[in-house]
């Protein structure tokens, strides 16, 4: 739901840095590498209560995260790329939440299950739509350039980070963040249903 209005705020800074790193000769497969270990880290860190550490640690994550989309503009985009980057997202979107899950297993192993089984159905609508969009043809620049058709919904990449963030600053309302945010991504996954079912007829 916010992704095209914080993308118009955020592409054109990472774009002049990813320029920038490209001509220095940093390659954005490496690039989403190292954010993946680094935002692994924030597992560990989380199952310890280092909540602080794991904020940061995710944080770096979704700026490695940015950084190589925009090196691959400024070099050039490849499939290999594109499938290495949706790869790591979901690893690290799933992975996150069971670190929460870590923390404190009495309170947070349920609500931290609902959010991964939610993820389910986002991840199955996104890249479904997203296989036959470009067995289609079909295009959008709406969320920025992307190796994949991104079909939109009231949780994405924003809202995602939002929950991320706001679980380290307050971990004792994680459980009430997770139901929400849960229930947000099956609403999403309902909406992507229906637009898939009317687009693809």
């Amino acid at each position: 739901m916010l992704d095209p209005w914080s993308r118009r705020l955020i592409d054109p800074p990472l774009n002049a840095v990813g320029a920038l790193l490209a001509r220095a000769g940093l390659g954005a497969d490496a690039v989403t590498l190292v954010g993946l270990v680094i935002g692994l880290g924030a597992v560990p860190a989380l199952a310890f209560g280092q909540f602080w550490l794991a904020l940061g640690l995710i944080l770096a994550n979704r700026l490695a995260d940015g950084l190589d989309g925009a090196i691959a503009r400024a070099a050039g985009a490849s499939d290999r790329g594109g499938y290495l980057d949706i790869v790591a997202d979901f690893a690290f979107y799933g992975l996150i939440p069971f670190g929460f899950a870590l923390a404190d297993p009495v309170r947070n192993a349920l609500p931290a299950a609902f959010v991964l089984a939610s993820f389910m159905g986002t991840a199955s609508s996104f890249l479904a739509f997203a296989a036959l969009a470009a067995k289609r043809g079909l295009t959008t620049t709406r969320r920025g350039q992307k190796s994949f058709y991104h079909l939109g919904g009231l949780a994405e990449g924003s809202e995602t980070i939002l929950f991320l963030v706001a679980g380290c600053l307050f971990p004792a309302w994680f459980p009430w963040l997770a139901w929400g945010f849960g229930t947000l991504c099956w609403l999403t996954t309902l909406g992507r249903v229906a637009a898939g079912w009317r687009d693809l007829a």
